[in-house]
């Protein structure tokens, strides 16, 4: 792996915050709402507004069902977030947020055909925030909750999963769960290595990790062969601070329950003295994981640094130190753990059929099908799971999700998967091809042809 300095680097990673800067004021934003519907004359509107649009009012009221096929229910998700905690910038508020969520729904629409629109509300309260998704339900197919802050996320996510009738996803959970799962599943296939003998240290206690360690725990991870560390060390059911844990962390209090049975106490190193496996979704790097303790881990380990800008630790540092596998969040290094990977596809599954909930199995079956895409493109060392641009991904993730949907019996609507294969493909490749048309015709202007 070839060495980058520190300032390249830097250098690097600066050069997008200066594009953004000159960009989004170029295009004030970058989604907006165009018609899909034919207007040959003004006399159309009276069919898509009055007189003419009275009557699928009627039949909706008839039957609400007939929303999903006489609007953009079937397709409409909810981007919603307090900002309480955006991106690696922390609690900077719901219009400071709305870059992001912009971002995401750009993302729904290009990559998984999803209308997408972002809502960020001016509250803090969790109770606020419950009430105020609950009463958005009629209008949406589905809910993505972004950048939420810990623990309130895990209530909101729990209280509307149970109390609503539409999907409702925190991708910050889910998303990086899943997408960590598809990488695991491949690390551990090229170590010939099985889940259930692995152990693993989980490098931060948040929202991330939480979803994580419940979804490696699905994919065979034994729950009594991982360590959690958070900033005060690692979880063990004797921890100083239990009571504490039990009231306002309920979700970290349970992972000192089930893991760690033999109650190591101590910090990093410590947790990652023989393990096979460190997932660190946890503050910034480098040398927030150093190449001593990755010595210290079983032969052929796997270290997945995840953390944005700069992982924990070098791939060529953890490499270096005895590490086979190392992926990271970035995408100017191999392997990239990225939550674009699945939410697209998923929520495209998930719209497709109808669904009532996206459960934790149906983000399982997404991400074996990611690992199958990569290893239908051969697995190796620095290839892992798939890259953004091979598009096939989400209509595969797509049907996965479904079928697994329809298993399950949350799906209102069900197709074999040959039909909605096709139906994803259609949808994604329009998405896609409306962009390219766009811009050829120059209505999304290229601010350098200028």
């Amino acid at each position: 792996m070839k060495k980058v300095t520190v300032e390249e680097l830097l250098a690097k990673a600066e050069q997008p915050s200066k594009d953004a800067m000159r960009l989004h004021p170029f295009y004030r934003g970058k989604i907006e709402v165009i018609p899909k519907c034919r207007i040959r004359s003004f006399e159309d509107f009276a069919i898509w507004y009055t007189p003419g649009v009275a009557s699928p009012c009627k039949a909706i009221q008839a039957d609400l069902e007939k929303a999903y096929e006489m609007t953009n229910k079937w397709n409409f998700v909810a981007v919603i977030s307090d900002g309480s905690r955006v991106l690696g910038l922390g609690d900077i508020g719901p219009e400071a947020g709305l870059p992001v969520m912009e971002g995401k729904a750009l993302l729904y629409k290009y990559l998984g055909g999803v209308d997408a629109f972002p809502l960020c509300l001016g509250t803090k309260d969790p109770d606020e925030f419950i009430k105020t998704v609950k009463i958005l339900q009629p209008t949406f197919g589905g809910v993505n909750l972004e950048d939420i802050a810990h623990p309130k996320c895990f209530r909101i996510l729990d209280t509307l999963r149970k109390e609503m009738e539409i999907p409702v996803w925190h991708d910050d959970q889910q998303g990086t769960a899943c997408v960590t799962a598809a990488g695991l599943i491949n690390a551990l296939k090229i170590v010939n290595k099985k889940a259930e003998d692995v152990k693993v240290a989980l490098i931060g206690a948040g929202a991330a990790n939480i979803a994580i360690a419940r979804l490696i725990m699905l994919v065979g991870v034994r729950p009594e062969n991982i360590i959690a560390v958070d900033s005060k060390g690692i979880l063990h059911r004797d921890r100083g601070d239990k009571e504490l844990l039990k009231t306002k962390y309920k979700e970290k209090w349970h992972l000192c329950e089930i893991t760690n049975p033999k109650g190591i106490k101590g910090d990093i190193p410590e947790a990652m003295e023989g393990a096979d496996v460190l997932i660190s979704a946890s503050k910034p790097g480098p040398g927030v994981i150093k190449p001593e303790w990755v010595k210290r881990m079983n032969t052929d380990s796997i270290v997945f640094a995840e953390a944005n800008p700069v992982p924990e630790i070098w791939p060529w540092e953890a490499k270096e130190a005895g590490a086979r596998i190392v992926a990271t969040g970035r995408s100017d290094f191999p392997n990239q753990i990225n939550n674009s990977l699945g939410f697209p596809g998923i929520f495209r599954g998930a719209l497709d059929i109808r669904a009532t909930k996206i459960t934790d199995e149906m983000c399982i079956e997404a991400a074996k099908e990611l690992a199958r895409v990569a290893e239908d493109h051969g697995l190796h060392e620095d290839y892992i799971i798939p890259n953004m641009d091979q598009w096939e991904v989400f209509p595969r993730e797509a049907v996965a999700v479904g079928s697994k949907g329809i298993e399950q019996g949350v799906a209102r609507v069900e197709a074999s998967p040959e039909e909605r294969f096709k139906i994803a493909e259609k949808i994604i490749r329009r998405s896609r091809e409306e962009v390219q048309l766009l811009m050829k015709e120059k209505f999304i202007i290229d601010p350098d042809a200028e």
